[in-house]
């Protein structure tokens, strides 16, 4: 029985009872999870391999011509109800994407199989889903997340409620989506399958590298019970030369720092380069896992885990191809010495065999070296800005825009007329609700957030200018009426 509401007024259930989910949290302490349910015998496999589907829909203003009065609804309804456009008559096969590991987990524990699987749904989808009234989607989630026969197999990743990208959205906003998400989630599944959330996946796999956002990003997380978050290869580097991880199948620790000197740090785990779907529906980290051995670390050697994240519905090979060969994966890995895993049953069996968060090796957000090299933590940010405008003036390859899971996209440049809507919005939010302590459980709180969280969409900054980038002014034009008129 949930004892949260899924829904208040029609809006998704995204704040109000913050207290009870920080008490909830802070109750299960770091007692392990999975390690109980457990049957991989880690101090004898070669190594392990995880894989994790990251689901996600926008919400765009559909019904009629004029956008300044469409309905908020999910892209995948409009692509339901459009099925002659485009590729919208793929729209009934990403329904069943999002619901089917729901069923693929039981059928393989009921073989006896090991299965394991991470899924990462963004509040939007959640919202669209059940907007759409997909109920039985959630019924088929629901049973492998809080059953105690399918639950150890499953791992959910906490995210940020509207997709945002973490390196261009203020770093205020980005902790009320950690939060939201939490808070929507525990709604849907109850709050102790929300204690089980430890992995954050961030949207685009956007890793702020400005020191003082990156240092606000890794605390919004420790400070949300999050133990370990995935990153991007090319997104770090090494704070001694600046190159990239030597490992990059073994646990990291990322620290940040920022401009007054502070630190902050949480475990990272490596996601390597390369075509993302086609790597996990093709199941290609176990066999990747195939060709490594045990690598020592602090005088214990350890199975090296090779990690990957992908759409789990987007293109054919995820439609298509994933499935048979998940099961054939799945079926022959089960009981070997390469295994199938999740990341936090593979940290809890590391930490049970000795090995400590101190042991590990440190990485930092991409170019910080360059301003660690002639800036002393503590110097403040104007000191901090000087530096990253002088060497920028000398390296065009330097930026502060942070790195995501591509190297071609800008989610700043070309974007400023949605960009400068989408901060006077957050600053309208800041000085009418946060600096006035409006409570978070009233009604205008909440529709005043979720028009803030779903403006920051990285969708519509995605596809250049044009239709998307519309929603994405429209929304903020309607969170400014919101913000100005209710508070």
């Amino acid at each position: 029985m949930n004892e949260l509401p899924e829904y208040i007024e029609n809006l998704p259930n995204i704040s109000g009872s913050e207290e009870m989910i920080e008490n909830e949290i802070r109750k299960r302490g770091e007692r392990p999870l999975f390690l109980p349910e457990s049957r991989i015998n880690f101090g004898n496999i070669r190594s392990t391999f995880a894989i994790a589907l990251h689901m996600h829909q926008p919400l765009i203003l559909a019904g009629g011509g004029d956008l300044r009065t469409a309905q908020i609804i999910s892209n995948l309804e409009y692509m339901m109800n459009n099925q002659h456009i485009g590729d919208n008559h793929n729209a009934p096969v990403f329904v069943w994407c999002y619901k089917r590991m729901g069923k693929f987990i039981p059928q393989l524990i009921e073989e006896g199989k090991q299965p394991r699987v991470m899924l990462e749904y963004s509040g939007t989808l959640f919202h669209g889903l059940r907007h759409m009234g997909l109920d039985d989607m959630f019924d088929n989630l629901k049973t492998i997340t809080c059953d105690p026969r399918y639950r150890h197999a499953v791992e959910w990743l906490g995210s940020p409620w509207g997709h945002p990208v973490a390196s261009s959205t203020p770093v205020q906003d980005y902790r009320l989506h950690i939060k939201a998400w939490r808070h929507h989630f525990a709604a849907i599944f109850g709050l102790e399958a929300l204690s089980r959330v430890r992995g954050f996946s961030p949207s685009e796999m956007a890793l702020p590298n400005h020191p003082d956002v990156a240092y606000e990003f890794v605390k919004a997380m420790k400070e949300c019970g999050y133990q370990w978050v995935l990153v991007q290869e090319h997104t770090v580097e090494r704070p001694e030369n600046g190159w990239g991880p030597e490992h990059k199948h073994i646990p990291h620790r990322l620290i940040c720092r920022n401009s007054l000197g502070e630190s902050v740090s949480i475990i990272a785990i490596i996601k390597t380069q390369g075509s993302d779907t086609k790597l996990i529906g093709q199941m290609q980290p176990y066999y990747e896992a195939k060709g490594l051995s045990r690598l020592e670390i602090a005088g214990r050697h350890i199975p090296q885990i090779v990690t990957q994240i992908s759409d789990g519905e987007n293109g054919g090979v995820m439609m298509n191809d994933f499935p048979p060969k998940f099961f054939e994966v799945v079926r022959e890995c089960s009981g070997s010495d390469i295994p199938v895993i999740n990341v936090t049953e593979y940290l809890e069996h590391l930490f049970n065999a000795g090995i400590k968060e101190e042991y590990l090796p440190v990485i930092q957000p991409i170019f910080q070296k360059k301003i660690w090299d002639r800036f002393r933590p503590g110097d403040g940010s104007e000191r901090l800005a000087k530096v990253i405008k002088e060497i920028e003036k000398e390296d065009h390859r330097f930026h502060m825009e942070g790195g995501s899971w591509t190297n071609n996209i800008s989610w700043v440049r070309g974007y400023k007329n949605l960009l400068g809507p989408i901060e006077k919005v957050s600053s309208l939010f800041y000085e009418r609700v946060i600096s006035k302590g409006i409570p978070t459980n009233e009604q205008r709180y909440r529709n005043a957030l979720f028009h803030l969280m779903t403006s920051q969409t990285s969708c519509y900054r995605y596809w250049g200018q044009g239709l998307w980038t519309e929603y994405g002014r429209e929304i903020c034009r309607r969170a400014t009426d919101i913000l100005l008129h209710d508070f």
